[in-house]
Order: C-alpha cells, then structure tokens, then sequence
C-alpha cells in the first residue's frame, strides 16, 4: 500500500490560522477596513529602514554568526539590563522574529510525550508549536468577569504537575490584554522552581503597557528570577519598534542554554540577515522615543474603542491594561468565524474571531487598536450595522 503525498500526523492534526481564513476572505478588498492582525498602521520609522538600507548597499549580503552579531547580542543586553536586571550578551540569542524564538526555544525544551501547559485565550501558534513536537499541549483558561480577564492562581498550581516540561505564559496577552501582575509571578516563579517546570515567557508586548503611574514596561519575570531559574523569555522587534515585516526577535536564556539553540538556528535558519539585524540595533539604541509615542498613541485609541464599544447594544468590552487589543464579547454570539467572515462581506470590517485563540476564545471578537481614532471610527459604525443586520437576519 502506497503511503498518501502528506505530512506526518502530528502536522495534520494541527488547526488551520481562523485569522487567515477571514483575512484571506477581504484581502486586496480597498473596500474593507482591515483589523484583523496584530500590526500598526504606520510603517516602521525612517531611522530604522535608513539603517537597513545602508547596510544593504554597503554589502551586508553574508552570513552573520549564528547567535547574532556581537553589537546586536550587547545592545539587547544592555536594553534588558536597563529595564530589568544585569543581563550579559552570553545570554542573548537574535532570531528570524519571535515567532521563531518560540519555536527554537520549544525544539530546546520539549519532546515527544512532553507535557506543556499553555494559559489561553492565546495566539494560536503558542499551543499549536509544543504539539508540532508531539508534546502533549494542556491549556489553562483565563476567566472573564466585569473587570476583564484575570487568573485563578491555585488552579493554574494544580494544572502544573511535576510532571509537567514547561509552563508558556504571555504577558501582556494576545488576544486579551491580561497582565499578570508581580505577586502571581512570584508564587509560579516558585512553584515551578520546587518541581523543576520551564518557564517561557512570551514578553513581546512587554512594552504595550498601560500601567499605573506612567510605568513603562509591564511586569516581567526577568525582574525577579535569577540566572539559574529555568526561565526563558522571548520578544520581538515587531511591535514596540513598528517592525511587524522585518522578522526579528530575541531569546534571553541561561548561558547553558544558549549554545544549544545556537545548534537549533544553524539547522533551522543559520543566521538572522546582517543588514535587518543593523536595522534591530538602530531601533533598540534610539528607539525609546518610537514606544513612547506609540505607547501614548494607542492608549488613546484603547481608551476610543473601548469607551464606544460598550455603547452598542449586546457588546461587553474591557479596558485591557496592556497589548494592543481589544476582545470583546458579543451577547449570543456562537460562531465568531462566521460572524466575522460575514462582517468581512456584508460590512466591509476585518476582526479576528476569538475562536481563533481557542475554544475559550468563542463568543468574542479581537479588534487591533493601533490605529487613530477616526479609523477606528469607521470600524464601529460597520460594527454596528453589521450587528445590526445579523439579529435581523
């Protein structure tokens, strides 16, 4: 018997993007005001494509070292000292964008029959990675109330067995926007070190916080592990610096570590390209003056949307405290990729359905507030005329 032309069945069993299957479905639509991916609507700053481009004239065509050039490895370094604690560059890995940290790091830390437990709603690729190594992925669900999304803590305690590989926590949170807060990290940071369970820590939105007196970075578990704990953190160029297409990210991990996803890049990628990682250091070196305006910018769209959200009738919207999103719940609402596809058609408006984020994720909608408000004033009235039109339907 001849074996079919397909992937192995771990790859199969993987789900398709929901956020692609409504995205490709308006796509090349001028008609359709588009929210559905997590991406600002400015082009990256004139600065950091000018570093690109010079270093792509003057010839930075070659390969680069695997863990990335030494003045990108010290300046992130240098950047993680001065947000969080002394960081040396042994500890820095750059990668092809954050997406492939997450990746490296799983291939590292986790095997066939592995158990890795990943607290949801959350970007799908974070459960659907473990699974694409045969691990076995066990999701843990945030809980929604009237003041948003929050975790029951000794719940979360209990799901982390000893058994248990590794723990996959983003921080601010995609879809949601919950942030831990700094005595949860502890009582984990602890828990997992008594039974020897990974922490990865997910930290791109890290700074898309919208914290209390005007605080900077959101609460991170890099302030409090030290340089033995089986911490890893991963982020990303991609949002704070406005750098979504040039793929670029990094992995913080104890210097052990470090040689062995050094291995990983060289099967997986070989390098990150040496003029986009020129790119990385001009943002990191001169780009705090980039988060802080973009910080201020979607704060004020966070506040917009969430404020004329809740004025449409059946939609219950939180004020997230940190990300870029808002996910939102609609009354009734069984089927979020329908609804949204039919948006797409009827309205003209591209949201991301939250079953998108895991069954946890059914009955909201994600909307990406990066943008200015009178946009986002033209996403509301489709909203709502689309609302409008499928309660008459």
């Amino acid at each position: 018997m001849t074996a079919p032309l397909t992937a192995r069945s771990a790859v199969l069993e993987l789900r398709d993007s929901k956020i692609r299957e409504v995205a490709n479905a308006g796509m090349g639509r001028d008609d359709v005001i588009a929210f559905w991916f997590g991406e600002p609507d400015e082009v990256t700053p004139e600065f950091i494509r000018r570093a690109g481009m010079d270093a792509l004239a003057a010839g930075d065509t070659f390969y680069t070292q695997n863990l990335g050039i030494p003045p990108l490895r010290q300046a992130i370094a240098d950047y993680v000292t001065g947000l969080h604690r002394p960081t040396p560059a042994d500890q820095v890995v750059v990668t092809n964008s954050g997406m492939a940290a997450l990746m490296l790091v799983t291939q590292a830390l986790v095997g066939p029959g592995d158990r890795a437990v990943i607290i949801t709603p959350v970007w799908p690729n974070l459960v659907e990675i473990p699974k694409i190594l045969g691990a076995q992925a066990v999701t843990f669900p945030l809980t929604f109330g009237p003041t948003g999304w929050t975790l029951d803590l000794e719940r979360l305690l209990a799901a982390l067995t000893p058994d248990t590989k590794a723990l996959y926590l983003n921080s601010p949170n995609n879809p949601t926007g919950w942030t831990i807060d700094p005595a949860e990290q502890q009582v984990i940071l602890e828990h997992c070190r008594r039974h020897g369970i990974w922490i990865v820590a997910d930290d791109a939105y890290e700074r898309l916080y919208y914290g209390p007196d005007g605080q900077s970075v959101a609460p991170s578990f890099l302030d409090i592990a030290t340089p033995d704990d089986r911490l890893v953190s991963t982020n990303t160029f991609s949002k704070a610096w406005l750098m979504t297409g040039w793929r670029l990210g990094w992995i913080l991990a104890p210097e052990p570590l470090v040689a062995q996803i050094g291995k990983l890049i060289e099967y997986n990628t070989s390098c990150s390209p040496g003029f986009i990682q020129q790119a990385g250091l001009a943002a990191i070196r001169h780009g705090d003056p980039v988060i802080a305006r973009t910080v201020a910018r979607f704060r004020t769209a966070r506040d917009f949307l969430v404020e004329r959200l809740n004025r449409i009738d059946g939609i219950h919207a939180a004020l997230p405290p940190g990300a870029m999103y808002v996910f939102f719940q609609v009354d009734g609402l069984k089927d979020s990729l329908a609804l949204c596809k039919r948006l797409v058609a009827e309205a003209g408006l591209g949201l991301a359905p939250g079953a998108a984020f895991g069954p946890e994720g059914e009955g909201f909608v994600r909307w990406c507030f990066a943008s200015d408000p009178p946009r986002l004033e033209q996403g509301l009235e489709r909203l709502a005329r689309g609302l409008r039109q499928r309660l008459a339907a």
